[in-house]
C-alpha cells in the first residue's frame, strides 16, 4: 500500500514539476493550472502525513531514521506551500519555474522518504 501511495506521490510531483517547467520555460506566468499541480502534490503529502502518523499503530513501523523522516516530510510539505505563495505574488515565468523545480525537488524527497520507512535496516 506504501509503495502505491508513493509512486502515486512521485508520479503527481514528477508530472506537475514537468508541466510548470515547461511552462516557465515557454515564457508563461503561473496559471490556476500550474497552482493547481503543486496544490495537487501538497493533498497528497498532507495524505502522507496521515499514513506517517497511522502507520505504526497499523503494525508497519518505519525501518530508518525517524528524525530524518519527519524533517523531509515537513520539508516537503513547507516547499510546495512556499513555492505557491512566491509564484502568486510575483507572477513572472521564473516564478512557474520555480514551481516546477519545487515539485521534482519534493518528487526526490518522497521517494526518500519512501527508502527510510521500508528498505532501510536500522
Amino acid at each position: 500500500m506504501i509503495l502505491w501511495l508513493t509512486l502515486a506521490q512521485v508520479a503527481v510531483a514528477v508530472i506537475a514539476g514537468l508541466f510548470c517547467l515547461v511552462a516557465g520555460l515557454a515564457g508563461r506566468r503561473p496559471s490556476d493550472y500550474t497552482v493547481g499541480a503543486l496544490a495537487l502534490v501538497e493533498l497528497l503529502l498532507l495524505v502522507q502525513v496521515v499514513v506517517a502518523i497511522v502507520a505504526p499503530f497499523a503494525g508497519n513501523p518505519p525501518t530508518g531514521d525517524l528524525l530524518e523522516y519527519w524533517v523531509y516530510l515537513v520539508s516537503a510539505v513547507l516547499l510546495p506551500i512556499g513555492a505557491v505563495l512566491w509564484a502568486l505574488m510575483e507572477r513572472s515565468r521564473w516564478s512557474t519555474v520555480i514551481l516546477g523545480v519545487a515539485a521534482l525537488a519534493v518528487a526526490i524527497m518522497v521517494w526518500r522518504m519512501h527508502v527510510i520507512w521500508t528498505i532501510q535496516i536500522a
